[in-house]
């Protein structure tokens, strides 16, 4: 984040890095470079089979996403299987998996189980905030200035082509809950939570992202949601000064952004509508990819919790939450991917994430080979190669993986030779690049094709969601997320090939108390070293 740090967007981590000997490092996060991947790898060292953010899994005629409950329970129940998570007998705040944490809030991976309201805990926590006049006025006062400024933003963009944003009254009220109140929330449940000395707790600050993904990483709206968020830490790193027992405190992000292009801005149609019109009408076709902001399923995450807080409140008390919940849930838009017949199937399923897309043919359950797809549908695959807006296609043959070009078929392998028509040339790392994508192609629920947006090797990427700033595949700084490391932590990160590679480091820590704050959406500066004293802020997202 040098241009943020120059542009004074994060103060305090600035002021961590020259005066307190915080040492700013990248890592890389693997492929895909999405949230439930990168969540899996850090708080289980596992995350096998994780293919995306969306996914398809054909033996079961499954849709899965990564932002309805019992869909990411199920795959942290299995990349859990045997392991111990980071935040053993901890808290989680706001994550997609709860890393074993005992009290949990805003964490999909664990509304089924203990939520943090649903005890007298939660509910002395709940107290203590409402009992703490200056913070509730405060957050009333930020609150309303940001519902105008957002409301303004809204509007303002209905005059910038191509980039609008939902011009209605709930849509910023709910941006505004989350980027003010949940995020004083969980702030203010940080700190209490280390007065009484909990052993680990993570906490996930998802504003910036959403933003960056609509405007570009150094708008400065998404730059003003990031000085929000380094307020907070720099709240937090205070308090901690003063808790019961001494923590560490770590800053990072799970993965980084990527500067993009809308498939569908540049070509008119959506990835899925291209390959359907490369086969034909006539075949169904099944596709998916964002169209809920996260602040409609932070909103969801709150109903929950209002539910747990229900049963542990008087009468009076229980009838106004009762209120409340139901006022939310009657005024929160509907999202297209909560409402799924996740059962239903179509001829091609399509699921997208950001620059990375995954495609199946249900003519089998069974993984297909690249050459079975030639088969099937002789001028898909020259023209997916031949299309500007795909960079590669990838597939699997005999258990291998492969790549299709317009010069033919290679297989995939660090050992490839390099040069001008070595497949992967365009990128800085070649052979990490074929080492993930093997990886990748290796999932049993991987696609029976796989393909990437194209990457220019400058500054922009062609996202398949309608994103200008995007993560989800590799190429630019999408995979080059940064970890800020307090004084007495000597970590050698250039090892870190996958987000799976920081488990056994922050397992170390299990004894002491540590503090994890995952900023997604703020990505490593360019550089091979871990000794950079600043870092840069690239587009990204949740």
């Amino acid at each position: 984040a040098r241009e943020a740090l120059a542009r004074g967007a994060m103060p305090h981590l600035r002021r961590l890095i020259e005066q307190e000997g915080y040492r700013l490092a990248e890592w890389r996060s693997g492929l895909p470079s999405t949230t439930p991947a990168a969540q899996a790898g850090i708080m289980y060292g596992n995350n096998w089979d994780v293919p995306a953010f969306r996914w398809y899994e054909k033996d079961a005629q499954l849709s899965v996403v990564s932002k309805i409950p019992a869909l990411v329970q199920r795959v942290q129940r299995r990349v859990s299987q045997g392991r111990v998570g980071i935040l053993t007998g901890g808290s989680s705040y706001s994550n997609l998996l709860d890393g074993g944490a005992a009290h949990s809030l805003l964490t999909l991976g664990a509304l089924s189980s203990q939520r943090l309201f649903a005890n007298a805990r939660g509910v002395g926590w709940l107290l203590l905030f409402l009992l703490n006049p200056i913070r509730l006025v405060r957050i009333l006062a930020v609150t309303v200035w940001e519902y105008l400024r957002n409301l303004w933003e809204r509007a303002a963009s209905q005059f910038r082509p191509g980039r609008r944003r939902a011009l209605n009254v709930i849509s910023p009220f709910l941006q505004t809950l989350v980027n003010v109140v949940l995020r004083e929330v969980q702030t203010f449940g940080v700190m209490l939570d280390m007065y009484l000395g909990v052993p680990a707790i993570y906490v996930n600050y998802p504003g910036y992202d959403e933003v960056a993904h609509q405007e570009g990483v150094l708008h400065p709206e998404a730059l003003r949601v990031l000085r929000g968020i380094d307020a907070r830490i720099r709240e937090i790193d205070r308090a901690r000064r003063y808790a019961s027992r001494p923590y560490d405190l770590f800053v990072l992000s799970d993965h980084g952004l990527t500067p993009s292009v809308p498939f569908r801005a540049l070509y008119g149609c959506t990835l899925g509508e291209y390959i359907r019109s490369q086969i034909g009408p006539q075949v169904a076709l099944d596709e998916r990819w964002g169209q809920t902001p996260s602040a409609k399923i932070e909103t969801g995450f709150l109903l929950e919790e209002l539910a747990g807080i229900e049963a542990n409140l008087p009468e009076q008390g229980r009838r106004l939450a009762s209120l409340l919940r139901r006022y939310l849930a009657e005024h929160l838009p509907p999202d297209p991917e909560l409402g799924w017949d996740l059962e239903r199937r179509g001829d091609i399923v399509v699921r997208d994430s950001g620059p990375l897309a995954h495609v199946y043919f249900n003519v089998t359950a069974q993984p297909m080979n690249l050459s079975e797809v030639a088969i099937l549908y002789p001028d898909l695959i020259p023209q997916l190669t031949a299309h500007p807006g795909i960079g590669l296609v990838v597939g699997r043959e005999d258990g291998q993986a492969v790549v299709a070009t317009g010069q033919g078929v290679f297989r995939l392998s660090p050992e490839m030779p390099a040069g001008p028509d070595h497949p992967l040339s365009i990128f800085a790392d070649p052979a990490y690049v074929a080492e993930q994508l093997a990886r990748l192609v290796s999932f049993p629920h991987s696609g029976d094709l796989i393909l990437l947006g194209a990457w220019n090797g400058r500054d922009e990427i062609v996202s398949f969601e309608d994103q200008w700033a995007t993560h989800g595949g590799i190429g630019g700084p999408q995979g080059h997320p940064f970890i800020l490391l307090p004084p007495g932590i000597h970590w050698d990160t250039r090892h870190v090939r996958n987000a799976e590679d920081l488990y056994p480091l922050f397992a170390t820590l299990l004894s002491p108390s540590t503090l994890l704050l995952p900023l997604p959406s703020v990505e490593a500066p360019t550089g091979s070293g871990p000794d950079h004293a600043a870092m840069n802020i690239s587009t990204s997202g949740l």
